[in-house]
């Protein structure tokens, strides 16, 4: 695939960057570009300033609020937001949950809920693996069961991202206990205010405060939160998980993260002499450089798909799979680079200290820690080549 652009997609290009230029706060882009902790009134602010420009649902058909954008200008546009240190969209409501009521949700559903995630009125966030049910996610146990106009819910979520900002959790639970454990999951959205719930912090080995697990203690729930019919879960679960490692995918991302890389390397004297003149390490950057120049054909494939077909199919674990490896690379390649400058910094302190900045603006041991978590979640790489296997093979 030619990855030239036409005139029509450079000129996109320049207004997202003279976009980005005059919208983008200063204060934002500079805690995102030293690793900065960014709270949850930060995100807001950037999902507001994109909502108002009609870009925060760029993933999003027209008729839902979306912008109509080709696979070219979202690539284009998550490039250039990577570039700009953008703060990346929270994507639980938007790249998730909203796609999930698009397909499957009632008129009513969509009605109520799609404008109150694109405001910000509400913020989801995601109840999948439980301590148990990880990447074997139909081992789930927590139980939906009906009791008239409710389901009474009980249980344990873990591993809930950002769940301490959230309002709402959209949820998989067990509606059936017999037959093949795919057929008893059904997906139902919850008010995190609702009496029964308990969210408890799980703090990371970086210190960090990023996931949580979530307790349900006999929770009522509307049955008109059941999206899709009970006991139709796995199929929905399934559709939302090939969005979602579409975005884990990170291609800008990883593209930034190049780029600081290869200036990282130019100022890293090593014996004398510049570390990108490394013979090593230069074969070790390339090796990386051409994995992403591939595996950004491969996106631009699957957003196409996305749009002409509604969904991505099993091969979204291609990206899944070389995104996650192509950034853990990169996080390597860059601690390699930095040495001793690698060890972490506390955020609060690099936030405007312009020598530490120095030492750890591409990476530090907190990033590297936090980031081997990428091969992990959203299925684990080992999962997502079974999946592929038993796609190419018809199994």
């Amino acid at each position: 695939m030619d990855l030239s652009f036409t005139k029509e997609e450079e000129a996109f290009r320049d207004e997202v960057r003279t976009f980005l230029a005059d919208n983008l706060p200063d204060d934002l882009a500079e805690k995102v570009r030293i690793g900065g902790e960014l709270e949850k009134h930060d995100m807001e602010r950037w999902h507001a300033i994109l909502n108002d420009k009609g870009w925060l649902a760029y993933g999003w058909p027209v008729e839902f609020g979306g912008t109509g954008w080709s696979p070219v200008e979202k690539h284009i546009f998550e490039e250039e937001a990577a570039r700009a240190n953008a703060p990346r969209i929270v994507p639980f409501g938007l790249a998730m949950l909203g796609p999930v009521l698009q397909k499957f949700g009632s008129k009513e559903q969509q009605d109520h809920y799609l404008p109150r995630i694109l405001d910000g009125t509400d913020w989801w966030c995601q109840g999948y693996s439980e301590p148990g049910a990880g990447s074997d996610l139909a081992s789930l146990k927590t139980r939906a069961v009906r009791d008239g106009d409710e389901y009474v819910i009980n249980g344990q979520k873990t591993w809930t991202t950002l769940g301490q900002h959230a309002d709402w959790i959209f949820c998989l639970v067990r509606t059936k206990t017999d037959g093949k454990p795919q057929e008893g999951i059904s997906f139902i959205l919850v008010d995190l205010a609702t009496p029964g719930i308990e969210m408890r912090p799980i703090k990371l080995i970086e210190g960090g405060h990023e996931v949580n697990e979530v307790f349900f203690t006999d929770v009522r729930v509307p049955a008109a939160n059941l999206v899709g019919e009970e006991n139709m879960g796995w199929t929905i679960a399934k559709f939302l998980l090939g969005h979602e490692r579409t975005n884990i995918a990170g291609v800008g991302f990883s593209m930034k993260a190049l780029e600081e890389v290869k200036a990282l390397a130019r100022r890293t004297k090593r014996n004398g002499k510049p570390l990108i003149e490394n013979p090593l390490f230069a074969a070790r950057i390339a090796d990386v450089e051409i994995e992403l120049e591939a595996m950004k054909i491969t996106n631009l494939r699957m957003l196409y798909t996305a749009q002409t077909q509604g969904a991505p199919g099993p091969e979204t674990s291609i990206l899944k799979i070389k995104g996650t490896v192509i950034r853990q690379a990169l996080n390597d390649l860059a601690r390699r680079a930095l040495g001793p400058a690698a060890a972490p910094f506390p955020s609060e302190a690099m936030f405007g200290n312009a020598a530490l900045v120095e030492a750890g603006d591409v990476n530090n041991a907190a990033d590297y820690f936090n980031n081997r978590k990428l091969s992990i979640f959203g299925g684990s790489n080992e999962i997502q080549r079974n999946i592929l296997t038993k796609a190419m093979l018809e199994l």
